[in-house]
């Protein structure tokens, strides 16, 4: 089974990908807040459930394909770091959106919810690099069980994304609130949130 310093690795991995700014993040506050913590957490359900499908098509060998089609693999880095870079523009441009700052959408029933929180985490670049590059870097080959192995890890990842963005979607209203009672907090958030997607964009080409 994994060992303490995989799951305490992966774990910090998680947090550190999941505090960073990205789709489901930002789906996540966004629906939170135009149609509350209840539709919120629906929506993050299906983000889960992005995640277990993540899961389970790396452990059945597409981390494998990957690793054999170098190209592959990096054409999918490098597309994902378009995107990542894409919603950092989006936060510094002049105007550009602020994670907390209240947006119109329709209320939609729970179905959709769950529908639009699984598309969200399907499409996103951090997720699909989650599983395709970072977690098969905590399997130890030599403790067996690889498919045990990357199933234990890839539900410890699970677990900390659900925790952190659970907490995101019952406070967003109240973050919001304060915030929009301090416009200059609101340009700060947006400059470290631009700033934070950047990063991880050019973390991502490096590793490439």
């Amino acid at each position: 089974m994994i060992s303490i310093a995989s799951a305490a690795g992966i774990a910090l991995v998680a947090l550190v990908m999941v505090l960073t700014p990205g789709p489901n993040m930002i789906y996540l506050v966004s629906r939170s807040l135009s149609q509350g913590w209840q539709a919120g957490l629906t929506s993050l359900v299906g983000t889960i459930a992005g995640f277990v499908i993540y899961m389970t098509l790396a452990n059945l060998g597409l981390a494998a394909v990957f690793r054999t089609a170098r190209w592959l693999y990096a054409g999918v880095t490098l597309a994902g770091a378009a995107y990542l870079l894409y919603l950092a523009w989006q936060a510094l441009r002049p105007g550009g959106f602020t994670l907390f700052q209240p947006r119109e959408l329709a209320r939609d029933p729970p179905a959709r919810l769950l529908r639009m929180g699984l598309l969200t985490n399907l499409l996103n670049p951090k997720a699909a690099i989650m599983y395709l590059a970072l977690i098969p870097q905590f399997v130890v080959p030599v403790r067996g069980h690889l498919i045990a192995q990357g199933f234990a890890l890839g539900l410890i990842q699970i677990s900390v994304s659900a925790a952190v963005n659970a907490t995101i979607v019952l406070t967003a209203g109240g973050l919001a609130a304060v915030l929009g009672r301090r416009p200059a907090w609101l340009g700060w958030q947006r400059r470290v949130t631009g700033l934070l997607l950047t990063a991880a964009a050019i973390h991502l080409i490096l590793g490439s």
